[in-house]
């Protein structure tokens, strides 16, 4: 198990290439508030999302551009990779994925028990983009998994803003590696997907820029390592 609290491309332009197994990631992206209130719309919801904005406003100088070449040059043949995103930035994830050479299994939808409140349509669920490198190879579960994912979300007390519940991680990593293989998330936050890999005996590279995430991240997944 590798840990560190870097910058991302400080520590993945120094991995060997085709050195990791799967990756499983949440990256800052732009979000969406859904509007917020006003005093001419008081009645409608208030966007719920600009706390994420404040705290990810440190992180977002970083491009898709600039992390999605290293993730393929480092992820080995015939791997898979699983992009969390949203209607924002979906087009611009697929564009520069296909661009450095992912090729696309398909769009995942993960739908949760709770909405983020909008003035439009209502969200209740995100997408992740479910890529390759190389040859197609076949998910372990191949009779019993829809594209439609139904997981909880993490409604109350939250290690991160943005945290995704453990069972959804360990449903991508169960079916895209074995146990032994290398897991890598290049933007951690509070360490769901290293637990996730733990609790499955997966090895774990993890990376988290902001140092208050880093240390609840290692104190989760330490607490995982037996």
């Amino acid at each position: 198990m590798e840990l560190y609290n870097d910058d991302c491309l400080n520590v993945m332009r120094a991995m060997a290439d085709n050195s990791v197994d799967l990756i499983v990631t949440d990256p800052p992206y732009k979000t969406i508030t859904g509007g917020d209130c006003n005093g001419k719309n008081s009645e409608r919801p208030k966007g719920m999302l600009g706390g994420n904005r404040k705290l990810f406003a440190h992180q977002n100088n970083i491009k898709i551009s600039d992390w999605m070449p290293e993730l393929y040059r480092i992820v080995k043949d015939g791997s898979h990779i699983y992009i969390f995103t949203n209607s924002l930035n979906l087009t611009e994830m697929l564009t520069t994925s296909a661009e450095v050479g992912f090729k696309l299994h398909n769009v995942l939808v993960w739908e949760k028990n709770n909405c983020t409140p909008s003035q439009f349509y209502m969200k209740n669920c995100e997408y992740i983009l479910f890529l390759r490198k190389g040859k197609a190879k076949w998910i372990n579960d191949i009779g019993g998994s829809k594209t439609v994912h139904k997981f909880n979300n993490i409604i109350g007390h939250k290690n991160h803003p943005t945290e995704k519940p453990v069972d959804l991680l360990q449903f991508y990593i169960a079916n895209s590696s074995n146990e032994g293989d290398i897991v890598f998330d290049p933007f951690m936050g509070s360490g769901s997907t290293g637990v996730a890999a733990k609790t499955l005996n997966r090895d774990f590279i993890g990376i988290e820029l902001d140092e208050n995430y880093f240390e609840i991240a290692k104190s989760r997944i330490l607490d995982n390592v037996e």
